[in-house]
């Protein structure tokens, strides 16, 4: 103890010594960012804090979520700094915003992705290609999303057909075979388009190309189309209108009846989802499964690879030969299947168009996405250095755009009706990202969400099997936390097609 002191006094001075280095160190960290603006422009960086050194707010982000950004958007406005992950970040927010950062790839902005999804995906991906390579990619992976390709995957995704074995090992089988076949140009799936696609641009793909660039559309629809589904679920359970709604176009359109009636066994590769157990839900991490087998168009398989799974179960026998898929059916009802929705019949649905288009807008799967600054820009009267982090927010853009009439945090389908100014414009509304790299097969994932919510208003009415509706999280993707969201469903009996 220092000559001339007590003890309360050495304690508070030892308590005090800390405290200052603290501070000195967190001061000089938010020193070190500040020198780090472009001197050659005069803006001055965005506001905001860069936390703790070394950890920034890192801390902070994982343990407020959603929260963190939405407090700090009030607090420094739509561009604000921080420092995550190890990297100094520019979060971003707001359609002219994002329209300028979208639209900047390969210019202002490049890509990022976290290097272990570079590992796990390889170098020959459209995710990780930049410039002139990143164009011809797209050109050649958008062929497995035109209108013939998708028109050809409808059945497929109605039918529910499977596929279980090892992703790399059945691709390079699948491919080989087409490699061998008599008439390469034949278009039944994906791997097809992709292939054709290839040597119309004058490039052959190699087997280690064509696996990746299967793996990787795998890998970008699967979690976020997932994701989707489970949004629409829960939001038409909350807004049964909106479920009339729906069945009242499908009937508008001739399209009620005949997606709702086909007994089962009448296509030889579907199955009707039914629980043995009424009173098991069919929980998310079910649904999810389901879905996946539901409405996979890349991989072709066999009819004698379907095994039944045990919560699945024929309910009537077979009978005469239907190419749709089978829902169930009343005894003494005729059979009416459904293959023959097209994409020109889904079209005309515009209110389902509607409601697909609020579901992604309230709960889009991703909320954001990354960029690097290729060189130093203005946004909002503030710059962006070179090397710094752009991260850029759908989610808070979606529920802060002053296009909308209605409350942004209403769930109001109507509001993407044609004449109003919501239907209109292009950056307040970003489910699908935009510019050079805009979600490819976003035209896809809209067809699987309508022919779900399809044949889910045709076929079953659902309720919550938990006390409350679950939480949602919004990081990776967004998903239900704790156990899910679990259901129960019930099919619908004649009487209860009009049901609210």
């Amino acid at each position: 103890m220092p000559a001339g002191l007590s003890w309360p006094e050495a304690a508070a001075l030892g308590l005090l010594a800390p405290a200052l280095l603290v501070t000195l160190c967190r001061h000089l960290w938010a020193l070190r960012w500040s020198l780090s603006r472009d001197r050659a422009s005069a803006l001055p960086l965005p506001k905001g804090s860069m936390g703790w050194p070394f950890f920034g707010e890192t801390l902070h982000w994982l343990l407020q979520g959603s929260r963190f950004h939405s407090s700090r958007r009030e607090r420094y406005g739509n561009v604000f700094k921080t420092h995550l992950l190890g990297r100094p970040v520019v979060r971003v927010t707001g359609a002219e915003n994002i329209r300028k950062i979208l639209l900047g790839e390969h210019t202002l902005v490049s890509t990022q992705w976290p290097q272990s999804t570079h590992i796990i995906l390889g170098s020959h991906t459209l995710l990780s290609s930049t410039g002139e390579l990143h164009r011809q990619r797209r050109k050649i992976l958008a062929r497995v999303f035109s209108r013939a390709a998708l028109e050809s995957y409808l059945p497929r995704i109605q039918k529910g057909i499977k596929a279980r074995d090892m992703l790399h090992k059945f691709m390079e089988k699948a491919i080989q075979e087409k490699l061998q076949r008599n008439n390469p140009e034949d278009h039944s799936d994906a791997l097809d388009f992709i292939m054709n696609s290839a040597k119309e641009h004058g490039k052959e793909f190699s087997m280690q190309e064509l696996k990746e660039s299967a793996i990787e559309l795998i890998f970008a629809a699967f979690f976020t189309t997932a994701s989707a589904s489970t949004s629409l679920i829960l939001l038409l359970l909350k807004h049964p209108s909106v479920i009339e709604k729906i069945r009242q176009e499908l009937m508008s359109h001739e399209l009620y009846q005949q997606s709702r009636y086909c007994p089962t066994g009448s296509c030889l590769d579907t199955l009707t989802i039914q629980s043995r157990d009424r009173e098991k839900p069919l929980s998310s991490s079910m649904a999810k499964d389901i879905h996946k087998e539901q409405s996979h168009p890349l991989a072709p398989v066999e009819e004698d690879s379907l095994q039944p799974s045990a919560l699945l179960e024929p309910t009537v026998p077979q009978s005469k030969p239907c190419s749709g898929p089978q829902l169930l059916v009343p005894p003494g009802q005729s059979c009416h299947c459904a293959s023959d929705i097209s994409l020109e019949k889904l079209s005309r649905l515009h209110y389902l168009d509607c409601v697909i288009k609020e579901v992604l807008r309230v709960l889009p799967p991703v909320s954001g996405g990354y960029r690097t600054a290729l060189q130093t820009f203005e946004l909002d009267g503030y710059q962006i250095p070179k090397g710094w982090s752009v991260m850029y927010s759908i989610r808070d853009t979606h529920e802060t755009a002053a296009v909308y009439q209605s409350p942004p945090g209403s769930f109001d389908p109507e509001r993407f009706a044609a004449g109003r100014p919501e239907a209109a414009g292009r950056f307040h509304y970003i489910p699908f990202g935009g510019g050079a790299r805009s979600c490819i097969g976003k035209e896809l994932a809209q067809a699987i969400l309508k022919l779900l919510a399809i044949e889910l208003v045709s076929t079953a009415r659902w309720e919550l099997a938990t006390p409350g509706y679950p939480s949602m999280q919004t990081v990776p993707i967004v998903h239900p936390v704790d156990d899910g969201l679990q259901l129960y469903f019930h099919p619908l009996q004649p009487s209860q097609g009009h049901e609210a």
